[in-house]
């Protein structure tokens, strides 16, 4: 359990980054900070100061843009993220990758576990490693728990690509990036992913570059 003193030292850290206005900076790979895991949410900041954090993080999710933000890539040890998606995507996008909206929320002290044997695969990205993609098999159904922002309970199922999403953003707050989870011969550059690998699905990704899929 954390003590008085970490609560202020993590409190002083977040008032601190929300000391300017705007996005905030977001952690690259390579920085300790996403790799060492994070504490469990038990107030280490005062309800004021977790709602002007959790919008700060919307602000910089937006702004990125991405689909989920965590608070590690923010340089904040705390398990929190945020989620969100819009999904502007074309209809065979969206049917074969089961790409759906998701509204804004926050997980607070979220876990997951898979539902099934099923797995999908497909290119993801992350702020945290600008310019470049890799495939990565994941659970296609996972059920989360944990809280919102107001302490209230989530236990949610997810399917589809918004599993992705919580699978994703809960990995950070355990020390995981997607390059931990991804075949090695699927990594591409933004403009190699402009340029070859715009289709639905990796398959043909998958065969040029010589990985098995699930």
């Amino acid at each position: 359990m954390a003590t008085p003193r970490d609560h202020a030292t993590l409190a002083d850290r977040v008032e601190e980054l929300l000391a300017t206005d705007g996005p905030l900076p977001i952690v690259a790979a390579g920085d300790p900070v996403l790799r060492r895991g994070t504490e469990r949410f038990d107030g280490q900041l005062d309800t004021a100061l977790l709602a002007r954090f959790v919008e700060a993080l919307r602000v910089t999710m937006h702004a990125a843009p991405g689909v989920g933000l965590a608070a590690p890539q923010v340089g904040v040890p705390l398990r929190i993220a945020v989620i969100e998606d819009p999904a502007p995507v074309p209809d065979e996008v969206r049917l074969a990758r089961g790409r759906v909206p998701q509204p804004f929320r926050v997980l607070v002290n979220p876990s997951y576990e898979p539902l099934g044997p099923a797995r999908a695969a497909f290119f993801e990205g992350c702020l945290s490693v600008p310019g470049w993609q890799a495939v990565v098999a994941r659970a296609a159904e996972v059920r989360l728990t944990g809280e919102d922002e107001h302490g209230h309970a989530l236990d949610e199922v997810f399917g589809g690509w918004p599993a992705r999403i919580v699978q994703h953003e809960t990995d950070h707050l355990d020390g995981t990036l997607y390059l931990d989870r991804a075949e090695p011969r699927s990594l591409a550059s933004n403009q190699a992913m402009a340029q070859w690998w715009t289709q639905p699905t990796p398959e043909e990704a998958a065969k040029a570059l010589g990985f098995d899929l699930p």
